[in-house]
């Protein structure tokens, strides 16, 4: 009788030919669990998805009460659904005053490309600049933003009038003029392995912005939600964007995206031409549903979010001396352990799933390993994961 695995790789599009197949048949919080039940934990949450673990019960049950209510009605922004507007509000009660209109999508790819055409409609201006070794989602307009050939050139052309310049290059952001019609810019970069931002350089690139009447979006997908001890990034900064995209945990754990901007901006989706942006499933009431008691969770009295920092801080002390890593970069729990070169890091990952690690790679660095686990991980559940992940590093170094 034909298996799932079999059925896996016989029916569902692949997207590489070494896939890791790895069967979970149940999760639950910072757990993996396969069919034979090992378990795994999980340092990837879903790529800074599943913020608050795995079957959060009152995620669920918020699900199940609008699931009863109603899904799907109407291309979004033509009814008026609780669940989006309450989200909406939600939102904004945590954001600066011109953070205050929400347009609810799919993806974080959906909502980068939304980024880009809202700043050509309000500029007039169509050149936009990214960074390089950033990634803002693959579909055709954020995949005009990486600099990768590796991954750029199959597809070209790409959009035009894009430009690249280099995280943290004061030199660089002389590029921006009054061509740009916006820069968009992780404050901290994700894919590139966990680069923080140094010496204000988000404030100058604020302040460039200003000079040259660009608009500044800030691609907040993966750092956001109290990833990296606040509940947005640029927080850690105190620097305002233009316009602010979300998505990954911002759903709960379904998908959901968002572009969040002033009012006075956001409402030139309104006319010229009307209908500036459309989007049949964006704003799904059940995300939406989803999204709010998972926001409801993490700032009712911000434990969670107040405790990240710390068990960054436990992660760092327990791996720190550990030989095999060579640094350790880190903005609250969105983490990356070096090792010395590729070759050394894709030998060693077999060891860490042997041990019961869940982790991968970064897209433009290949030689370290992630670590963003839940935010709701526990001291002991921490312990117990740099357990696993030193037993790795016995193995791998007795067997080298």
């Amino acid at each position: 009788m034909i298996n799932l695995k079999e059925l896996y790789f016989n029916h569902l599009a692949q997207t590489s030919k070494t896939s890791l197949a790895l069967e979970i048949h149940d999760a639950n919080g910072v757990y993996l669990y396969s069919p034979d039940g090992k378990n795994y934990i999980d340092l990837i949450a879903g790529v800074s998805v599943a913020n608050l673990g795995h079957k959060n019960k009152r995620i669920i049950k918020a699900i199940e009460i609008q699931a009863n209510r109603y899904l799907h009605l109407m291309v979004y922004g033509e009814i008026i659904q609780a669940p989006q507007v309450l989200l909406s509000k939600k939102l904004n009660d945590f954001l600066p005053e011109s953070l205050n209109s929400t347009y609810f999508l799919n993806s974080g790819s959906e909502a980068i490309e939304t980024a880009m055409k809202l700043a050509k409609r309000v500029t007039g201006r169509t050149e936009i600049i990214a960074c390089r070794n950033a990634y803002h989602g693959s579909t055709q307009g954020a995949l005009s933003l990486q600099s990768s050939d590796y991954f750029t050139a199959s597809y070209r052309p790409l959009l035009p009038d894009v430009k690249h310049i280099n995280f943290n290059s004061f030199e660089d952001l002389e590029k921006i003029s009054k061509k740009t019609a916006c820069i968009i810019i992780e404050p901290i970069q994700g894919e590139a392995g966990v680069i923080l931002p140094k010496n204000d350089y988000l404030q100058k690139l604020k302040q460039r912005c200003i000079e040259t009447e660009s608009l500044l979006v800030f691609d907040e997908i993966q750092t956001g939600f109290g990833r990296t001890g606040e509940l947005f990034a640029f927080q850690n900064f105190n620097v305002i964007p233009d316009i602010l995209v979300l998505a990954k945990a911002l759903g709960g754990g379904l998908p959901l995206g968002a572009v969040v901007s002033s009012k006075e901006i956001m409402d030139y989706f309104t006319e010229n031409p009307s209908l500036g942006h459309i989007t049949t499933f964006g704003g799904h009431p059940l995300s939406c549903a989803a999204a709010l008691e998972s926001l409801n969770i993490l700032t009712e009295n911000n434990e969670i979010i107040n405790s990240v920092e710390s068990k960054a801080n436990l992660f760092v002390e327990l791996l720190k001396n550990t030989n095999l890593f060579k640094e350790i970069r880190y903005s609250g729990l969105l983490m990356a352990v070096d090792l010395e070169n590729p070759d050394t890091f894709f030998n060693f990952l077999p060891y860490l799933y042997e041990n019961g690690i869940h982790t991968d790679w970064f897209l433009f660095n290949d030689h370290s390993f992630r670590i963003s686990p839940p935010l709701t991980i526990s001291e002991d559940e921490i312990k117990e994961s740099v357990n696993r992940i030193l037993n790795a590093v016995n193995k791998f170094q007795n067997n080298d």
